[in-house]
């Protein structure tokens, strides 16, 4: 296990009248100018958009709304969103939505309190910002673990590329069932995929050697597969999706990476494929693993074969490691039909040709490699591999 210092930022409510609690208990420290941040219509219409607006003004709050924040935010939402806070002299954020609203509120978080380009600072002089305007998370739909870190995934429509960018971690996020239960079934389904994504991307990272990280992931994974199960006939379980909001947390509050170094290359590939067709993440992901990994798993067929052993039940009497290896990606495969998600681009919507899948294969950025570097040229082939 590699060497590491941990603490933790953000502070988490959990549970039933989490918002009530947080926002009590949080929002007195900061001004009163308190931007509140949400996507479409659906927090309205669930109730949480004005129990929110009730909440922070019982607090003595002045609300600004910034509404309309998209799936796959883009860098044009982020400074709509940075300018309005400027102009309104906002003294705190607050994103109520999803991954996409907490992303795309990071940024502004970062933006809001510099003229320089936060895109051009990262990307071209390799600085990353160090002042924010104090944000926090109401969740309403989890998978990303969005509310647990400071980078968010953004597009840049212009340049055509959607990429990790670092902004602000949240002061705090709320965790409550209550606002989630209305949910749409595929978006939990997807959501939670990208939670098992995120485990199995730090899993296989390096090193590859027992250790209390990886044992503490292999649980995590078995607790995501067994309720998405659960979740994929009766989304209303509330046992299970209370477990699949706290896995979703706990795929990204830092404890799976700990003594790691990961990898994300599926995420990378799933990232420019957003790009260039603005798909689900969560469904374009449940499409590129299994592909992946048949690409990738003769680099690490041990970890591969222990994969299948301890997360999907697979004995591996009288199998070679690479016959076990092949076990567990098949077994993940078929959960991913068994839970409705997309096996191929077809059943994702896209049209995939040859020219679009060149692009996306030459635009992703390619990882070190915690089982195998990739190039281009084998992108291309994987991501022919999914129509």
């Amino acid at each position: 296990m590699k060497d590491f210092t941990y603490s933790y930022p953000v502070n988490v409510y959990f549970g039933t009248d989490a918002a009530k609690k947080a926002i009590s208990q949080e929002i007195g420290k900061y001004g009163k100018n308190v931007m509140l941040a949400y996507g479409g219509g659906s927090v309205k219409k669930s109730g949480i958009y004005d129990a929110v607006v009730s909440m922070l003004k019982e607090a003595g709050k002045e609300v600004t709304d910034f509404p309309g924040i998209m799936p796959n935010p883009t860098y044009a939402k982020v400074q709509e969103g940075a300018a309005l806070a400027k102009e309104k002299n906002v003294d705190f954020i607050l994103a109520v939505g999803g991954g996409s609203v907490i992303d795309c509120c990071k940024i502004i978080s970062a933006q809001a309190k510099t003229d320089k380009d936060i895109w051009e600072m990262e990307f071209t002089d390799h600085v990353f910002p160090t002042e924010f305007v104090p944000m926090g998370a109401v969740v309403t739909a989890t998978g990303t673990g969005a509310e647990m870190n400071n980078g968010a995934v953004i597009t840049h429509e212009e340049k055509k590329i959607k990429t990790g960018v670092f902004g602000a971690f949240a002061n705090f996020a709320v965790l409550d069932y209550e606002y989630m239960k209305s949910l749409p079934a595929k978006q939990v389904i997807s959501g939670a995929f990208d939670t098992l994504s995120h485990c199995m991307e730090t899993y296989f990272g390096s090193p590859r050697t027992a250790n209390i990280s990886d044992e503490i992931n292999e649980a995590v994974m078995r607790n995501v597969i067994r309720n998405l199960k659960i979740v994929s006939k009766n989304v209303f379980d509330e046992d299970a999706r209370r477990e699949l909001m706290w896995d979703s947390a706990m795929a990204e509050n830092g404890i799976l990476k700990l003594g790691k170094v990961t990898d994300f290359q599926a995420h990378m590939i799933e990232h420019q494929l957003g790009a260039y067709t603005d798909c689900n993440h969560g469904c374009g992901l449940a499409v590129i693993h299994p592909v992946l990994y048949r690409h990738i798993y003769k680099d690490a067929a041990e970890r591969f074969a222990h994969f299948a052993e301890t997360v999907w039940g697979i004995s591996a009497e009288g199998k070679t490691a690479d016959e076990t290896a092949l076990a567990g990606i098949q077994a993940l495969a078929d959960f991913i039909r068994e839970i409705g998600l997309p096996i191929n681009f077809k059943e994702l919507g896209i049209q995939a040709d040859d020219a679009m899948l060149r692009a996306v294969a030459d635009s992703t950025n390619i990882m070190a490699g915690c089982c195998k570097k990739l190039n281009a040229d084998e992108i291309f082939e994987i991501l022919k591999e999914c129509r």
